[in-house]
């Protein structure tokens, strides 16, 4: 084999696929998350406002159960969304087929307070609804990120939401946002560490036997030309991310149709009566966990419900709730986390809807 030869079954650089990688993820969130979000909030500045309440429109009440109902919300839902769920699921299947699974591993990998860190700060950026980045935590999942590490990033993604705390400011006050921002750290970082804390030694040791083994699996093959090895990663890229497709979409569509429909059983006729009560309080912090919603929806949802006369208890339960997880995404992650990890992350959210209710009323909110 001639020197040229040899030169030509170097390994790819691993440069082509982070470049992609990366190129998606700015161009896309610049044009699904930050730019709107920007405009928005000269909207919420000027008018105190982002929009009517997606849960009931301006009624003092969701509909009916019925499947114009239940097809009115996926509708109006899913044109608010389905730009981010398909950054989601791009983004979810390049993480396996483009980046460097060692990086990945480095990154998010760790058993400790470290990945939990990383995967929380991570989030930041993205300022995806939990169903937007679910397909993003099964990739992270794929490529052996930690629980607690994937748990802190989908959380983070909705919960420390900078441009949802900006509209949150603007439209309900700004005690509001500090009371998100504060019970939100502590819910990312610290159910996160929870997470990871319940790993047992024989299973953190299994974890590290199976990035061991995706990291010699993942060696580059010298027999391959570069031209060969990336279109093997980019077909495999289209391959993982129809896979996804297929068994992500179709369980979230049903899902959140039923929710739409359900919307009235959820959350009742809201006014004065729904008071400071720790039944209520109770009650729609785990409405609030199992209700979908996109993106900073729960903003105007809580302003129609103050204004028409609920008290800040329950508001401050939703305030907590109704961003971070939902039956959609709960079942969208459910292969990717044990149900024991799925169920404290979701008694964990409730827990600091009741806290965030709780505070609500304590502050005289």
């Amino acid at each position: 084999m001639t020197p040229h030869s040899l030169d030509s079954r170097r390994a790819p650089n691993p440069l082509v696929g982070i470049a992609v990688f990366v190129l998606i993820a700015l161009a896309g969130l610049a044009y699904v998350k930050w730019y709107p979000y920007y405009n928005r909030a000269f909207v919420a500045a000027s008018n105190h406002s982002i929009g009517n309440s997606i849960l009931m429109g301006t009624a003092a009440s969701a509909p009916s159960p019925s499947w114009s109902a239940a097809l009115d919300y996926a509708m109006v839902y899913g044109k608010a969304i389905w730009q981010a769920m398909v950054l989601g699921l791009l983004l979810g299947s390049a993480v396996q087929a483009l980046l460097p699974p060692r990086w990945i591993a480095k990154a998010l990998g760790g058993a400790g307070f470290g990945s939990v860190f990383v995967g929380g700060m991570m989030s930041l950026p993205g300022m995806m609804c939990s169903c937007c980045a679910a397909p993003v935590v099964a990739g992270l999942r794929e490529r052996q990120a930690s629980p607690g590490g994937a748990v802190a990033f989908w959380l983070g993604n909705s919960v420390l939401n900078p441009a949802t705390l900006v509209f949150m400011g603007l439209v309900l006050g700004w005690h509001w946002a500090g009371l998100r921002l504060v019970l939100g750290i502590g819910m990312v970082f610290g159910l996160g560490y929870l997470i990871n804390r319940m790993v047992s030694p024989a299973e953190a040791e299994g974890a590290r036997d199976r990035v061991a083994h995706l990291l010699e699996g993942n060696v580059d093959d010298h027999s391959l030309s570069a031209g060969e090895y990336w279109k093997q990663a980019f077909t495999r890229w289209g391959q993982i991310l129809w896979r996804m497709t297929i068994r992500l979409v179709p369980e979230y569509i049903v899902l959140v149709l039923l929710l739409g429909a359900a919307r009235a059983w959820l959350f009742p006729v809201i006014g004065p009566d729904i008071g400071n009560h720790l039944i209520w309080i109770v009650a729609l912090a785990v409405a609030g966990a199992l209700f979908v919603i996109p993106t900073a929806g729960e903003v105007p949802i809580i302003q129609a419900m103050l204004s028409l006369g609920m008290a800040a208890g329950p508001a401050g339960a939703l305030l907590m709730t109704l961003p971070p997880i939902s039956l959609p995404s709960l079942a969208m992650v459910a292969k990717s986390f044990r149900p024991r990890e799925l169920a404290t992350v979701a008694i964990g959210v409730v827990a600091f809807g009741l806290l965030g209710g709780g505070l609500a009323v304590a502050l005289g909110f």
